[in-house]
């Protein structure tokens, strides 16, 4: 896995029937019937990647030439961040964390709710000192999924953790979940911080609305990371959406939400078992963490509203890449997942793009 960042998930592998089939089997009591196998398609670049996946290292990348690109962290720098930081810290740090207590961010963090103008309370913990950092979580965690990292960063850097809308314990309103509004939230955290010009790093969904947010503020990021998520309406995205595997994306309404009530823990492992790259991880405690956060009255509506946005954020996307992003971005992907694709994409949209995978790691 890519541990602190890449854990959980938006691209998927296989249909999810065998999940699927246990949402409409199990009962509340734990009553499970026999799962599907799941099955994996066959598809350009995705076969790229599901072959990586499997451990099939010799293969080359359509996009890039080759699908083991491990960057050495020693030469990464991201102006005051040390990338190696984000490379090491987060794969030696998150082991402990979610293999013996669920994720919590570092308890002298001052926390507050912030009120975005786009009808959203966004709840948010910050802490340390220098340098202002925003890290946005993506699906399937919140913001505490950065606590190894956060804690690391605390040391030098000022460290703002939102949860977004919808999610953790932000409110959790009907509407504004395209991630143009979002970055719209996220700029009114900044700002209600008393801070201006930040490092951006997101993960997962988080990478949408940090691309938003760049692109909307473009004089307000001094550098940017993505790590491995697509982007909607940048390519490949029409090619992802051919993939069965993301039947999620349109797993969403008042009927997908009786489906998983009181059963969130099984949709969510389909998620965290087909993306990562050690199945240990994330252990128990954090899965039973994540799943009762969306477990919450509306929370997983909300998540499912993240994902019917993506047409809208398309829309969006189209737009904003008419004008490429000039500051410096580092795209990582997982060696078993995103890999150089996410350099791929980024390369659609900004001119300066630095691409890291981490060796063995799922998202």
């Amino acid at each position: 896995m890519l541990l602190c960042f890449f854990r959980l998930g938006i691209l998927a592998f296989g249909t999810g029937e065998g999940d699927i089939e246990r949402l409409v089997t199990e009962d509340n009591s734990g009553a499970i019937g026999a799962p599907v196998p799941i099955s994996v398609c066959h598809m350009g670049v995705l076969e790229v990647m599901r072959m990586a996946r499997a451990g099939q290292n010799n293969l080359l990348c359509p996009c890039t030439g080759a699908i083991r690109i491990c960057a050495d962290p020693r030469t990464l720098t991201c102006g005051g961040i040390m990338i190696r930081r984000f490379l090491t810290v987060a794969i030696l740090a998150i082991g402990a964390t979610f293999m013996h207590a669920q994720p919590s961010l570092p308890s002298s963090f001052q926390a507050k709710t912030i009120h975005s103008p786009e009808a959203a309370d966004i709840f948010v913990r910050w802490g340390g000192k220098g340098p202002v950092v925003v890290l946005i979580h993506g699906y399937a965690e919140n913001s505490d999924s950065w606590a190894p990292l956060a804690a690391d960063l605390m040391k030098d850097h000022t460290v703002v953790v939102p949860d977004l809308r919808g999610i953790g314990k932000s409110s959790k309103p009907e509407n504004g979940y395209d991630k143009k509004t979002q970055a719209k939230d996220i700029r009114a955290v900044v700002t209600a911080l008393g801070y201006d010009k930040t490092f951006v790093v997101a993960h997962d969904i988080g990478n949408m609305v940090a691309y938003a947010y760049a692109a909307i503020y473009p004089d307000k990021v001094e550098r940017l990371v993505v790590m491995d998520a697509p982007i909607p309406g940048i390519e490949p995205w029409k090619e992802i959406l051919l993939n069965p595997g993301v039947w999620h994306f349109n797993f969403h309404g008042p009927d997908a939400e009786r489906l998983v009530a009181g059963r969130e823990r099984i949709y969510f492992d389909r998620i965290w078992n087909d993306f990562t790259g050690d199945l240990s991880k994330p252990d128990e405690a954090a899965r039973n963490f994540f799943a009762a956060t969306y477990a919450q009255p509306g929370g997983m509506r909300a998540g499912f509203a993240q994902f019917m946005a993506f047409s809208q954020d398309a829309k969006d996307n189209e737009v904003f890449e008419r004008v490429k992003l000039t500051m410096p971005v580092l795209a990582v992907g997982g060696e078993k997942s995103f890999g150089p694709l996410q350099a791929v994409i980024m390369r659609h949209v900004a001119t300066n793009v630095q691409e890291a995978v981490v060796a063995g790691s799922g998202h």
